[in-house]
């Protein structure tokens, strides 16, 4: 078929009153948020896409953007209110209802940023080149994934639109083990992008919109087929790669684990669990994010001297002081057994709560946040963590947003993931949320997944994503299960995320293709 026939623009008519639109895009982006609710990711993206297939000038574009990605990105991340109240900091109450609707603000602005800079980019490519319809969808797919692997390197990123879909839809996760979660973004922009033409050929009164539902029906069976041929591979685990593991969800709020009190029924607490998870013959006890929000000392831990006694390894999340900088601390997860201690330090610290920046502007007013009265370091990507039951990938909270952290560790050698977290205050919204993040990272790097945290939901999770076990929020509780250490190495894993440059490169050569036809 003629590049000109796929170069035929939409055109549509504008309305006087933008009112009707713009509260359609608001809905739209609302109902993207509506997690775990994954159907509607398919389909809600077409109202912006509409915006982009008519060609509307840059700022008209942008303001589209914002509006669709605050309803996505402030819905996803409306549990960021949670951060109040704060009064227990000594933060008075008008200050800490003002942090936390500054940092809901920000957050939430900071992710319509991926929206927005997509449509403008693709405004500006409407103006270069007539793209056509299928080059449009082609290139702004690409598009998305590129600025969505950007943002994917920086300081605040949780609202994936990959994340819409998980742990719902699992067979759809399963494309993750291909080129990582942007092949999932892919798959839904994509499909998107073709309905929306599709809707617009109907809006034209144009037959030919059938062919195009035909074509969005298909790429969206396709991509499942796909994931669902991954999701049928049999694990094969062998029973002598088997490791029991006590987890440990101690449920100890952090406004009393900061106090002296809370510390000592902090160190009780862990302490007897740990002994009776021991006793029940575990291989190894793992324990949430800042367990023992104390700075490790090995020469006076009762940690220490417990593993020593029962020889039974502990994974035990605490502080440790940087070597290089001894006024800053790292959040860590210890490897304690006999045979020494080893530790991974979380890299990827969250901005006011661990680290301050612009510390010589904001520090003063907001210090009060870090659960530590000082900054944290982030720790560096070439970790390894060797345990006496095999080697480990790691993530601690925030690290789980990050698949290329779990990609370095597992192709350095990872044989199961241990993520640990503390997520009070927040409801079980977001660790439902923070459950889905574990289980994209299971998938796509094809392992066994251990979760403890403090406040819940704690799990462990397959390679498939299915969780065989998962703990009630706001509970303490211990649970025994299996994981299974593994060789396996995906495509994502050997070759990370190889479909966005192809996507950005052969997009690139379309558009080169329509500017060298007279």
């Amino acid at each position: 078929m003629a590049i000109s026939h796929w170069a035929e623009p939409l055109t549509l008519k504008s309305k006087p009153d933008q009112r009707p639109k713009y509260i359609g895009l608001l809905i739209a982006g609302i109902l993207m948020g509506l997690w775990p609710a994954w159907p509607l990711a398919w389909v809600v993206l077409v109202p912006l896409w509409l915006m982009i297939h008519r060609g509307v000038g840059l700022r008209h574009s942008a303001l589209c953007a914002l509006i669709w990605g605050v309803g996505y990105h402030g819905t996803m991340l409306e549990w960021v209110l949670h951060l109040h109240p704060m009064m227990w900091l000594g933060i008075p109450w008008l200050g800490s209802v003002a942090i936390a609707l500054f940092a809901y603000t920000f957050v939430t602005l900071w992710g319509a940023g991926i929206v927005i800079t997509w449509a403008m980019g693709m405004a500006a490519l409407n103006r270069v080149a007539t793209l056509g319809n299928a080059g449009r969808i082609f290139v702004g797919t690409a598009l998305w994934c590129g600025v969505e692997a950007l943002w994917s390197m920086g300081p605040l990123y949780w609202t994936s639109l990959a994340i819409t879909q998980s742990p719902g839809n699992l067979v759809i996760v399963h494309l993750a083990r291909l080129s990582g979660h942007l092949t999932i973004t892919a798959a839904i922009v994509a499909v998107n992008g073709v309905l929306a033409v599709a809707a617009a050929k109907i809006w034209q009164r144009s037959a030919d919109y059938r062919r195009w539902l035909v074509m969005a029906l298909g790429v969206f069976a396709i991509v499942h087929l796909i994931g669902w041929g991954l999701y049928q591979q049999p694990l094969q685990d062998q029973s002598a790669e088997a490791i029991k593991v006590g987890v440990i969800q101690g449920n100890i709020p952090s406004r009393e684990k900061l106090t002296l009190s809370g510390l000592r029924r902090a160190d009780d607490r862990y302490l007897s669990s740990y002994r009776q998870l021991v006793a029940t013959g575990v291989d190894a006890v793992l324990t949430p994010e800042a367990a023992i929000p104390t700075i490790w000392n090995p020469d006076t831990s009762v940690f220490g001297e417990a593993v020593a006694q029962t020889g039974i390894p502990l994974w035990l999340g605490t502080f440790t002081k940087a070597p290089d900088k001894p006024t800053y601390l790292h959040q860590s997860l210890l490897a304690i057994s006999p045979r020494g201690t080893t530790q991974y330090n979380k890299i990827k610290l969250v901005p006011l709560g661990e680290y301050i920046p612009l510390a010589s502007v904001l520090g003063n007013l907001v210090r009060q946040l870090s659960a530590i009265g000082t900054n944290l370091l982030p720790g560096q990507l070439d970790q390894q963590f060797e345990t006496s039951l095999g080697q480990a990938a790691v993530g601690i909270c925030y690290d789980s947003a990050y698949g290329w952290i779990f990609r370095h560790q597992v192709r350095q050698g990872g044989q199961f993931i241990l993520t640990v977290s503390n997520n009070d205050p927040y409801p079980p919204r977001m660790m439902a949320q923070h459950h889905g993040q574990d289980v994209i990272q299971a998938i796509s790097t094809d392992r066994w997944v251990a979760r403890s945290t403090n406040t819940g939901l704690s799990s462990v999770v397959d390679p498939h994503g299915r969780a065989q076990w998962m703990s009630e929020p706001m509970t303490f509780d211990t649970q025994v299960e299996t994981i299974y250490r593994r060789n396996t190495q995906t495509l994502y894993v050997q070759w990370g995320t190889w479909l966005v440059p192809v996507l950005l490169l052969a997009s690139t050569g379309w558009m080169l293709c329509l500017l060298a036809l007279p």
